[in-house]
């Protein structure tokens, strides 16, 4: 599996952040892609939460070139074939379970699978993986925690979510083992409802600049 995990270091080694977005209104799609990709955000995980997101996805894909769009809350087999179908450039999940891991052995696209413990991360590297989302990462011990896991799991890395903000995120960014960090704090709801897509272009533009 070590396409797989090359396949998704490719893919975080251009996200100095991950965005995670939950798309309510299909007609934000597109400028909200619009805002993040100009301010040099150009991956985001569309969470399959709302009744339109596989549109969302196919919505920001066309609507930007070169926009990675992912799918997130990637619970079982049929949300990874549903996702894949809708032309979703990875997959991720707040956890994962063996099911889970013979299905994406199969998939044509990578995915970044949910750990929380040591145990899950052992799990994981069995099926191949060494790349996960750290989740939900603030509740599950946070930078301590990978710290930790620095140790006897080297070759280990993730991208920390859950409670992560633009006041902690640098703290996980500056560790060895963390690719990037998912959250969703400059996508502010009351922004994306208000259509205030400056407000979130610098947000993002602050998210490029946090190791600066």
């Amino acid at each position: 599996m070590t396409d797989i995990n090359s396949a998704i270091d490719t893919i975080l080694a251009q996200a100095p952040v991950l965005p995670v977005l939950t798309i309510h209104d299909l007609d934000t799609a597109a400028p909200l892609a619009e805002a993040l990709f100009e301010a040099g955000l150009p991956v985001v995980e569309v969470t399959l939460r709302t009744p339109v997101a596989l549109e969302a996805i196919a919505a920001m894909r066309e609507a930007v070139s070169g926009m990675i769009v992912g799918a997130g809350t990637v619970l079982a087999e049929k949300d990874l074939a549903r996702v894949a179908e809708a032309g979703a450039a990875f997959a991720i999940a707040p956890g994962a379970t063996r099911a889970l891991y013979r299905a994406a052995q199969q998939s044509d696209i990578p995915f970044i699978p949910g750990v929380a413990t040591a145990s899950e991360i052992m799990t994981g590297t069995e099926f191949g993986w060494s790349r996960f989302k750290f989740f939900p990462a603030e509740a599950a011990g946070g930078v301590a925690a990978l710290k930790s896991w620095s140790g006897p799991l080297p070759d280990v890395r993730f991208c920390p979510t859950g409670g992560i903000s633009g006041h902690n995120a640098a703290d996980y960014l500056r560790l060895e083992n963390v690719a990037t960090v998912g959250g969703s704090w400059m996508v502010p709801a009351e922004a994306i409802r208000e259509h205030d897509w400056p407000r979130i272009t610098a947000l993002a533009r602050d998210c490029v600049n946090l190791l600066s």
